[in-house]
């Protein structure tokens, strides 16, 4: 793996050397854009608006529009706007973990301890484990100031990119059901129904199974096979078809094996 990221972790006075890895990847299918006339590649260019000339990567700059004129930035403009935070993760405070909401959640990064910083980097970890708490900081990365939570897993530190509540829209513009009635039967069925589906969560089940088939289906293709739609309708429960419903999915074969 490859650094995304190197500097420190403040932690009170003292300061462990780490690095950040991306935790994730993408598993989605690499799937070019093509001409449906000859299915030539097609490729986004850099253009100058004014001259519609390509501009090479080497001679574009970052600007913001300030009072109908741009101001451009250099490297140093964003280092100068916090050069603390352009290198260290401070933590600002210790919370518990499951207060913090899982809406605000985003980007995983492992963190390990660079040269030197060992000894420091495992007490930070036991510390979290023992107090069974997590490290809210601030740090710039990209060009860009992240909200994040420094916390332990398995045998490492994890850093999570946090939401700034500003970036997390209100529900209050939803057209929400208000006072609905519903017979307690229909209550009960509908617990015994998420009963009879409830299993222990167990990431490793679950495959990304659209993908699976969409390779199905350009392998088919390049054989010269045609794809053929299978013909669906969803229909909706009435309400007055929800009692029915449920009691129909309790008996059926198909719950009770995934449930399993």
């Amino acid at each position: 793996m490859r650094a995304i990221w190197s500097g420190s972790i403040g932690f009170g006075l003292v300061n462990i050397p780490v690095k950040l890895f991306s935790a994730t990847q993408d598993s989605r299918l690499d799937l070019d854009m093509l001409d449906s006339k000859d299915q030539a590649h097609i490729k986004f260019k850099r253009v100058n608006e004014n001259t519609g000339k390509e501009v090479p990567w080497e001679q574009i700059v970052k600007g913001f529009l300030y009072n109908d004129e741009y101001v451009v930035l250099e490297d140093e403009d964003f280092e100068a706007a916090s050069p603390k935070k352009s290198k260290i993760i401070e933590i600002e405070s210790f919370v518990e973990e499951t207060d913090i909401d899982d809406i605000y959640f985003e980007s995983a990064y492992f963190i390990e301890p660079a040269k030197g910083g060992e000894k420091a980097y495992s007490l930070l970890l036991q510390t979290l484990e023992k107090t069974g708490k997590a490290g809210i900081s601030r740090f710039v990365l990209r060009s860009q100031e992240h909200l994040s939570v420094v916390r332990p897993r398995e045998n490492y530190l994890l850093l999570q990119q946090l939401r700034f509540e500003e970036e997390v829209r209100s529900s209050a513009d939803l057209s929400l059901p208000a006072n609905v009635k519903f017979a307690k039967k229909e209550l009960d069925m509908a617990i015994a129904l998420v009963k009879q589906y409830t299993a222990k969560f167990d990431i490793s089940e679950y495959k990304d199974e659209y993908k699976a088939e969409l390779m199905k289906i350009i392998k088919a293709k390049a054989s010269g096979k045609k794809t053929v739609v299978k013909k669906m309708r969803v229909v909706h429960t009435k309400s007055d078809d929800l009692f029915d419903q449920l009691k129909a999915s309790l008996g059926k074969p198909a719950a009770k094996k995934r449930a399993s």
